[in-house]
């Protein structure tokens, strides 16, 4: 009679624990959506607000979308580049932020609620960089991104921030903010000021890719010896970001940037301008429902509405 009940409770947990462990897999996406059919309507509605978020993010450089009769979709953007939404293809964390496509950049949900504990390894929502996407908006070449640089001021000083896709407006906006918290508290200004930089043509360290700095949409606020994940332990991080004050993470997120401080290889002193990020954090945040629209949520706001249709109808 015991090992029955044994038994019973072992394959109640385990379905529990399974369950439970597929649920959270599909509500965050964090290892590969390809497994799900084209068909399902978990895959379909996820997909659908990735390319929602994306053109709300991007409105003057994305023309609709396309789905070929091999079922495959892309993002088309205003210069009729074609960029794939899922390769279908299995990838770890790694491979994700090697070779990204689409929906890998959009597949870990950035968290806006407040983190205590250092998040684990794999889990860099912003670390996939879709660079044709990139390349695009801000800039194909260091000429052309170049050009599209102007400065910006952080108070006491210039940094050179890239003007499209409002990414200056927006570090203007932050600034506008965090220059007046800063002044009044000392905690806060020596965290944030003097900033290590902001545009910076070069690759991402241990990679052959292109850094955020190189197209001028990133700013590393002051430096700590314990900032980042290859200088220091995780326990030297997690006293870092226990005392790094939240209030420039919430003026920055206000505004669309990512906190480095919330990737498993921990940045704190970077932020990242990604709105596509950030308005799927706010309105995509949980797993679609059964019964409702995948864009529940967005009813109230206009804008969305006709990208809203031109998914329903493209795809």
């Amino acid at each position: 009679m015991k090992i029955r009940k044994m038994i019973l409770i072992f394959g109640l947990t385990f379905l529990v624990l399974g369950g439970g462990f597929f649920l959270w897999n599909r509500v965050n996406n964090s290892y590969n959506q390809s497994v799900f059919s084209d068909q399902d309507p978990v895959y379909q509605a996820v997909m659908k607000r990735d390319l929602l978020c994306l053109m709300l993010a991007y409105p003057e450089y994305t023309n609709g979308v396309e789905k070929t009769p091999e079922g495959k979709v892309y993002l088309i953007m205003k210069s009729g580049k074609k960029i794939l939404y899922d390769d279908k293809k299995k990838k770890n964390s790694w491979q994700k932020s090697g070779n990204p496509d689409l929906q890998d950049m959009m597949d870990q949900i950035y968290p806006l609620s407040d983190i205590r504990e250092l998040l684990p390894n794999h889990f860099n929502p912003g670390c996939a960089r879709v660079y044709p996407l990139l390349n695009e908006v801000y800039g194909m070449n260091k000429g052309q991104i170049l050009s599209n640089l102007v400065k910006v001021s952080i108070g006491y000083k210039f940094v050179e921030f890239n003007n499209n896709n409002k990414a200056s407006e927006s570090l203007r906006a932050v600034m506008k903010e965090l220059l007046p918290l800063a002044r009044q508290n000392h905690k806060i200004y020596s965290a944030a000021f003097p900033s290590s930089g902001a545009f910076n043509y070069r690759i991402i360290g241990g990679t052959n890719r292109l850094s955020s700095h190189a197209y001028g949409i990133a700013i590393d606020l002051h430096d700590n010896k314990y900032d980042y994940w290859r200088w220091s332990t995780r326990e030297q991080g997690q006293k870092r970001l226990n005392a790094y004050p939240r209030e420039i993470v919430r003026i920055f997120e206000k505004y669309g940037f990512v906190w480095g401080g919330k990737w498993g290889n921990f940045d704190i002193m970077h932020f990242e301008y990604r709105p596509e990020l950030l308005l799927k954090a706010r309105y995509f945040s949980k797993e679609p429902v059964s019964g409702l629209p995948w864009y529940d949520g967005l009813q109230d706001n206009k804008e969305a509405w006709k990208y809203i249709w031109l998914l329903e109808e493209k795809i």
